[in-house]
């Protein structure tokens, strides 16, 4: 296998149906609410960067990066799609991308998906717009302090429910998988908030508009456009370089032996980020990273504009 799944994606068996339940309820409410936010904010010139934040942020998710104790991490990305484009256009990407890589790649399972989506594709984005905001008048200095720590606080906290899910579940208890899933999710956080940084300074030096809006991006001009689909594209093809280690979760589940409970999706479309008849080579890993950041573009524009508030009337 060429890529670890990704942290914090919990496959199916790991939580009861009852759990999965409750945060399909949560995660519903939040993405109606997402819905019908956006719906009366979003824009024209938006649409375009709600498809590249889930395309950057899909093939910056498959660089996996070693942290200690042979476990790997990456990316999640909902602080930075918080930032950039409000909490409502960032829980409707983050609930894209999670969607797709379950669905498309089985990346997380489908009856926990709601879960997966609350964990990582809203709580996050909460956070990370909540702290953010604090400081949004401020210096660039100190937002990209507040972004750096608003993306470690944000890993955290998922990895914080996440124990809490999975004692719910009966998987582990509590006092066990706990302080392992904390332990493991510090330096993943770590590189969580150096992307981040590193994705709004660069953001900073050629839109600075984009971070200091109350009501989040006001949309791009082509430059920007090709930029990002250019950072996007060199995401995917750097993909076969990600780390081979088991993820956070799958080293926890591992070493306190309930990895065995978790169970394989029902079919396979495009298993492990490969394309089946290509095998588990590079080759396979850049087309299929390729495809799905496309999906994802394609689906988020065709989402905004189906959201996008229409003109005034004259």
């Amino acid at each position: 296998m060429l890529l670890s799944p990704a942290p914090l994606h919990i496959p199916d068996g790991f939580l009861t149906p009852f759990i999965s339940l409750v945060f399909w309820g949560a995660t519903m409410i939040m993405v109606g609410l997402a819905i019908s936010k956006t719906n009366k904010t979003l824009g024209e010139r938006q649409i375009p960067l709600m498809g590249l934040m889930a395309a950057f942020i899909f093939a910056a998710q498959m660089l996996n990066f070693p942290v200690a104790g042979g476990t790997s991490g990456h990316f999640l990305g909902g602080a930075l799609a918080a930032i950039v484009l409000g909490p409502w256009a960032g829980i409707l990407v983050m609930t894209a991308v999670i969607a797709v890589q379950a669905l498309l790649f089985q990346d997380g399972g489908l009856l926990v998906m709601g879960a997966n989506i609350f964990n990582m594709g809203i709580l996050t984005v909460v956070i990370g717009f909540g702290l953010y905001r604090m400081v949004i008048h401020r210096k660039i200095g100190a937002r990209l302090v507040a972004a750096g720590l608003a993306s470690w606080l944000a890993t955290m906290a998922a990895a914080l429910l996440t124990s809490l899910q999975l004692w719910l579940s009966g998987a582990s208890r509590l006092e066990i998988v706990l302080p392992a899933m904390l332990g493991v999710h510090t330096p993943i956080g770590l590189g969580e908030a150096l992307i981040t940084v590193a994705a709004l300074a660069f953001i900073e030096r050629t839109r600075p508009d984009l971070l200091t809006s109350e009501k989040a991006a006001s949309g791009g001009g082509r430059g920007w456009i090709i930029a990002g689909i250019i950072v996007s594209l060199l995401a995917v093809l750097l993909s076969p370089l990600a780390s081979g280690s088991p993820d956070g979760l799958e080293r926890v589940a591992e070493n306190l032996g309930f990895l065995e409970i978790g169970q394989s999706a029902p079919c396979e479309i495009l298993p492990d980020y490969t394309i089946p008849f290509l095998g588990e080579t590079h080759l396979s890993t850049i087309i299929a990273g390729m495809v799905g950041a496309l999906v994802l573009l394609g689906l988020l524009i065709l989402l905004g504009r189906s959201l996008r508030k229409s003109p005034p009337h004259t």
